[in-house]
């Protein structure tokens, strides 16, 4: 053992490591008789190097004496076709990644030896050296800084010539193979972090820039394979389609975290570089083409995903260029339209008149605000303000009288779209941009949501300009458009009502008036048509467990309408075709419960509506009574019992009626059947007379009391027809996570068959059953009692 540790000890000292070193250096060519020599020479090397940068100065001295990175660079060149490559990346990779010392990093990437290396001619097509590559890339751009960056560089004059580290990189920028497209980015935003302005004057110049607009480009190819994925009219089911709408937005979303990821790096190159080619090749051309015509989109993007794209766009990356860019194209054709009206002669003063002309000349500015940038095609001011003027041409309509409609113009042909799709994602976008804290002073006004007070400016022009938006000014037919959706219960999907519910909510937090006239009509017969429904479902199988899905969907309810616009997640717009009313089979119980629990969705955001409405805050929890759980009573002691009988349980015969049953596969059996009620527990307990117990029972069988449907058999008058619930809710929301489009699959409900003496014996049986669900149902009533009883009206105020 002591020999085995000494020669261990020997293997890292100086004198082999020269031995190694010597070795290598009489390798004059390498090919597929030696190549496994080498390979275990570099690992040598690598590992002694490793140790020696921790334990053994002299080791390192030697690395350098006898140029060992020089030696990597001679086994690439005389490597042939021997394949070497992999292995030698593999332990420069390991040997760059375990390096320590300043000093070693510092001299490892001196004299060219990196950049001879990363340039030189490898053959990536058909085999699997780009991963090896890769990771020795990223190696690399983990030991960079600001002192080493420049090792690695080319120089003439001031201006960088070459930096083989970044642009052999952005050759697998865009590889098939995620990891290496992950591993590119990170060592694209480690060489970004440590950039001085020399090098980021080489990354923004072309053709290297062109890697910003090829990112752009990728994205926008994205939206459009979402687009075409989304409007696809070839067969497939929901849940399908829904997870391949997540899975491509996904990819978007990734995009533009990375996109995000260089802003944050802070440097004003790359900002204005990346802020360009985004307004320049994704958000001009889609915006421009969506508000010209909301028919015809002729940027190629159908009208709902442009307003997801400009949505995701402005969460994700967001920033005052974005936010202000955008809602400044926006607004300018409802500013336009208000300056033709000052110029008609209406309304307005002469006082008032310049500062709302002089608010559309600064808007005018900040529109027309475009980045400098050498790597994307600029739009300076001019051809914008002409693009402008063009939107503004096509965006015109009038009515028989020749006066223009800005109320079907713009943003607001969206608004005010009978695809109430179009409705909430136009009224998402806007939110986003009014509760964005990146939103100008001049234009956040022009949205409206805040009001008069909470803008501070200096001037008038700020107060004028809340007036005259678009929030305050069309807020009575937003939120009747609103209001008509949510009056369409029966057609639509409690989904797309939290989603109206939201936009309700959010519009009327700044809309101090509240809701007054036909909208306030509209919304008490919707606030009564959820009612009648919930009611409704009191009668139905599932209300036993009515209590508990109120609680929990109301908590989420809550937070649903609490939401920022800046964290909703906008693939909700993209889905909501996906969310229609569900027309299955309404005698299954899978679907009723799946119609019980919707319904109990669309009242509870109606009542949390209708609280704001009164008192302009939502109810933190649902106000329900508690069933009691003691009792002095024998017979509710004895119900207590039996009701919390399990399989294989006693139970006592004195309430039982005897009968019989042929379960599948079995003879008849002779039993007795118990219906047990306590509280809101309901239970039918089929038992078998104990061997040795006269009055007392073996439970065979349960199901649960509610949905039983005791019905009598028209031909044989001594059989009872149960429908037992088989399916299971405690597994619904594991399995749905709270979107009902993650159904799983459903089973058919059960059915039991119940034979008696003779028909008299049956119809007890039935009223029996009946009495302990009118019993059990009175206990739900019960608690359900003060949400139902705590009902004050709507007046208008």
């Amino acid at each position: 053992m002591l020999r085995s540790f000494w020669r261990s000890i020997d293997r890292f000292s100086a004198q082999h490591f020269k031995h190694v070193i010597h070795e290598l250096q009489q390798i004059k060519v390498v090919d597929k008789h030696n190549k496994e020599l080498v390979t275990d020479l570099l690992q040598s090397i690598v590992e002694i190097v490793t140790y020696g940068d921790r334990q053994d100065p002299l080791i390192f001295e030697c690395f350098m004496e006898h140029q060992v990175m020089a030696e990597f660079v001679r086994i690439l060149k005389i490597s042939g076709n021997s394949k070497i490559e992999a292995p030698l990346l593999q332990y420069l990779s390991i040997m760059i990644q375990n390096m320590d010392s300043e000093h070693a990093i510092y001299y490892c990437f001196s004299n060219g030896y990196i950049n001879s290396i990363i340039s030189h001619p490898y053959k990536f097509v058909g085999g699997d050296l780009a991963p090896y590559y890769v990771s020795f890339l990223r190696a690399i751009s983990c030991k960079i800084n600001r002192d080493t960056l420049c090792l690695l560089l080319k120089v003439h004059g001031d201006a960088v010539v070459s930096f083989p580290l970044y642009t052999e990189a952005l050759r697998f920028a865009h590889h098939e193979e995620k990891m290496i497209q992950t591993a590119i980015r990170a060592l694209i935003l480690n060489i970004y972090i440590v950039s001085d302005d020399m090098v980021c004057q080489f990354i923004s110049t072309p053709p290297v820039s062109e890697y910003f607009s090829d990112l752009v480009h990728r994205l926008r190819d994205l939206y459009f394979g979402l687009d075409a994925f989304l409007h696809d009219k070839g067969k497939m089911d929901t849940k399908k389609r829904r997870n391949g709408l997540i899975l491509q937005s996904d990819k978007i979303v990734d995009e533009l975290y990375f996109l995000k990821d260089i802003l944050n790096v802070g440097e004003p190159h790359l900002t204005r570089l990346v802020t360009e080619n985004l307004l320049n090749g994704l958000v001009f051309p889609v915006l421009f083409s969506l508000l010209a015509s909301k028919d015809n989109n002729g940027s190629g993007l159908s009208a709902i995903t442009s307003l997801y794209m400009v949505s995701c766009l402005l969460q994700v990356v967001g920033g005052r260029s974005m936010i202000n860019n955008v809602a400044g194209v926006i607004l300018y054709n409802f500013m336009k339209l208000n300056v033709r009206v000052l110029n008609e002669g209406n309304a307005y003063d002469g006082h008032n008149d310049k500062h709302f002309l002089k608010c559309l000349s600064e808007v005018e500015g900040i529109v027309r605000y475009a980045p400098e940038s050498n790597g994307a095609e600029r739009i300076n001011g001019d051809n914008l303000g002409a693009q402008l003027e063009d939107l503004m041409s096509c965006m015109n309509i009038t009515d028989s009288n020749g006066t223009i409609c800005s109320e079907r113009s713009g943003i607001l042909a969206f608004v005010f779209s009978e695809d109430h799709n179009l409705l909430l994602a136009s009224i998402f976008l806007m939110l986003i941009l009014a509760e964005s804290k990146d939103l100008d002073c001049l234009l956040s006004p022009m949205i409206g949501l805040y009001g008069t007070g909470d803008v501070t400016t200096n001037d008038k022009t700020t107060s004028k300009c809340v007036d005259g938006s678009i929030f305050i000014r069309f807020m009575p037919q937003i939120l009747n458009a609103l209001l008509k959706v949510l009056s369409l219960q029966q057609s639509l999907s409690a989904m797309i009502l939290w989603h109206v519910g939201w936009c309700l909510q959010k519009l009327l937090n700044f809309h101090r008036e509240g809701l007054n006239g036909y909208n306030l009509l509209l919304f008490t017969t919707s606030y009564d048509q959820s009612r009648t429904r919930f009611l409704k479902e009191v009668d139905g199988i599932w209300f036993d467990h009515i209590p508990d899905t109120l609680r929990t969907e109301w908590a989420s309810c809550k937070r649903a309408l609490e939401q920022s616009s800046q964290y909703k997640d906008p693939l909700f717009l993209l889905d909501l075709d996906l969310h229609q009313q569900s027309t299955n089979d309404e005698t299954s119980s899978y679907y009723a419960w799946q119609r019980m629990v919707d319904t109990i969705k669309v009242f509870i955001l109606h009542v949390q509506l209708k609280a704001f409405i009164l008192n302009g805050v939502l109810v933190e929890k649902a106000l329900l009574n508690t069933v009691a759980t003691s009792t002095n009573d024998s017979a509710a002691i004895r119900a207590s019992d039996i009701s919390s009988a399990s399989f294989g349980s006693n139970v006592s015969l004195e309430s039982g009626m005897p009968c019989e049953i042929a379960f599948s596969n079995s003879e008849i059996r002779d039993i007795y059947v118990i219906p047990v009620a306590c509280g809101m527990m309901g239970k039918l307990l089929l038992t078998e007379k104990h061997p040795f117990r006269s009055r007392h029972g073996v439970v065979i069988a349960i199901a649960p009391l509610a949905g039983l449907r005791p019905k009598i058999d028209e031909d044989h008058p001594s059989w009872l027809h149960l429908r037992i619930r088989e399916f299971g809710p405690q597994f619904y929301t594991i399995k749905t996570r709270g979107n009902p489009l993650n159904m799983p699959d459903h089973s058919a409900d059960g059915k039991w068959t119940l034979g008696f003496t003779d028909a008299k014996a049956c119809e007890e049986a039935r009223l029996a059953i009946l009495n302990e669900i009118t019993k059990q149902r009175s206990a739900v009533e019960y608690v359900l009692a003060p949400l139902l009883q705590n009902d004050p009206g709507l007046a208008e105020s």
